[in-house]
């Protein structure tokens, strides 16, 4: 029997099919990737893509709320549990609002805000100067120290008591080491300023206690629900109850209109999985995967920014090589490894044809990869940036992909 959309739209039944297909047969490597659970997936393709929810629990401007109020209730306390957060506003369309909606809520326009570069690990949002942030707002950006590769709080401090911005923006999304939100906080507040820390990347890892906490240091904390999180793609706000109103406002109706009541759900299926102890293992086996990709690849004369990793991701300079990111990326790709180019600390090359390689291993490690896995991964690398130009090497190396994609099939809780 033909499914609804395989009869009316067989082009984009096809395309979909492929794509399915492709996400299985390839080891997909980029850290922002990961696969949802088929419970995240059911949700997020629910009934409730049908209904308009604008403004709050108890509070809307539509009738037929009875079910939406209690769903987005439900994703509010969960999120507000496992972060252990006074406050959690789970209706931002992504991170990027999330984001936008922290700086409305506590600062007015021309305020200096001081994130940490794009070049540096840092994400647009976080004042770029390509970004609306940096036009909206006095963007000051800080960096990393060029010779470890690693924050130099010092000089962090520094550059806050000097410009005395307004809000200071922890986290990063190509920042390999664990963070010290603790002494952002202490930064943040010998200078009056507010602390937003940005943690999309590495929320599953919080919430699982393998990464320091920013909750308890920041004014406000914003996340992705995918990543490591391993939900749907959205947005959430974590702040103090002192700030919940002036959050909720920027919200909505500050930025958006009605929320998108499908991802709210497949968010709260989202925070109960990040509830449970299994969660905590696949969060901890994440990281025991990045520390042993890494080793390997230093042992095979990789240079890595900041010499490993903490985290869930790796960013490579690959200068030492004699190859640019982009090309290395597409070669990997068309052998079934699926990363992506990045630019690295103090890069010379141009940002679309950079120097480095940003991957992870969430997605891999929700298909039971281990470190002998991750062994097999770094070999494959190895051969690809050996053989750059050999299209007999890279055709072999991704059929060993396709073999071991075989081995660890997504599992079926995992897939649609």
């Amino acid at each position: 029997m033909l499914s609804a959309l395989e009869k009316y739209d067989p082009q984009i039944y096809e395309l979909l099919t492929q794509e399915k297909a492709r996400q299985s047969g390839s080891l997909r490597l980029i850290p922002s990737e990961n696969y949802v659970s088929k419970a995240v997936m059911q949700a997020s393709g629910s009934c409730l893509t049908n209904k308009y929810a604008e403004g709050y629990p108890n509070k809307r401007y539509y009738e037929g709320q009875q079910v939406t109020d209690l769903i987005e209730s439900i994703a509010i306390l969960r999120a507000k549990k496992v972060f252990k957060a006074e406050h959690a506003n789970v209706q931002s369309y992504s991170g990027s609002v999330a984001n936008l909606a922290a700086y409305a809520a506590l600062l007015e326009p021309g305020d200096t805000i001081m994130g940490l570069s794009l070049p540096n690990g840092g994400h647009l949002t976080h004042g770029w100067k390509v970004s609306q942030t940096s036009k909206i707002y006095n963007s000051v950006q800080y960096g990393v120290d060029p010779a470890t590769g690693v924050f130099d709080y010092n000089k962090i401090e520094e550059l806050a008591k000097k410009i005395k911005p307004k809000m200071i923006i922890s986290g990063a999304t190509a920042y390999p080491r664990e963070i010290d939100f603790e002494k952002f906080g202490e930064i943040a507040k010998s200078v009056g300023a507010y602390h937003l820390s940005d943690t999309a990347h590495i929320s599953g890892l919080i919430v699982a206690g393998i990464h320091q906490s920013p909750v308890p240091f920041a004014d406000i904390v914003s996340t992705t629900t995918h990543k490591t999180l391993r939900g749907p793609r959205g947005g959430m706000l974590l702040c103090k109850a002192d700030h919940a109103a002036k959050v909720d406002k920027a919200v909505f109706p500050g930025l958006q209109g009605g929320p998108h009541m499908h991802t709210i759900t497949g968010i709260a299926v989202a925070m109960a999985e990040a509830d449970t102890p299994e969660f905590v293992e696949y969060a901890k086996q994440i990281v025991k995967n990045s520390k042993r990709l890494a080793e390997k690849l230093l042992e095979y004369g990789f240079d890595l920014v900041s010499g490993g990793t903490d985290n869930h991701l790796l960013l490579i300079d690959l200068r030492n090589k004699g190859v640019t990111g982009k090309k290395y990326a597409k070669a990997l790709d068309r052998a079934k490894i699926v990363s992506n180019y990045n630019t690295i600390p103090g890069d010379p090359a141009p940002p679309f044809n950079p120097s480095g390689l940003r991957m992870g291993t969430p997605s891999v490690t929700t298909r039971g990869m281990k470190e002998e896995q991750m062994d097999c991964i770094a070999d494959y690398m190895k051969r690809i940036v050996e053989n750059i130009d050999n299209e007999t090497v890279i055709e072999d190396v991704g059929k060993e992909v396709l073999l071991l994609c075989s081995q660890f099939p997504v599992p079926d809780h995992f897939i649609a």
